[in-house]
């Protein structure tokens, strides 16, 4: 084990199709919705659905210039509405263990059915 994946053994990401109807809704308007969905599962983090980017209001959301990097999946771009900063995100070239993400977005708050 190298000196920058110490801490890091034990942690596991899954990336499946979701069997759920998924919707992302900010203030009443319905921002994305799907049945195509791919559910993420992350040692330590909420499952987060990533839907694809057909399926999101894209004309809805800005690009916030806000990018973060994580080590399992890779450096990650957000989008925001006017009165919701950051409220979405993706990973336009995910590192090739979760690729099945490229081109889809994640909301913080879905609604599943």
């Amino acid at each position: 084990m190298t000196e920058g994946l110490k801490g890091l053994k034990g942690h596991r990401i899954t990336v499946e199709p979701s069997d759920r109807h998924v919707r992302a809704v900010h203030g009443g308007q319905v921002l994305a919705e799907s049945d195509g969905a791919l559910v993420l599962h992350e040692t330590g983090c909420p499952d987060r659905y990533y839907i694809p980017a057909e399926d999101v209001r894209l004309g809805l959301l800005t690009p916030s210039g806000t990018t973060t990097h994580c080590p399992f999946k890779g450096d990650a771009s957000y989008w925001s509405l006017p009165d919701a900063a950051d409220l979405v995100w993706a990973y336009p070239e995910p590192k090739p263990e979760v690729a099945e993400i490229k081109d889809h977005l994640c909301f913080y708050e879905v609604e599943v059915s």
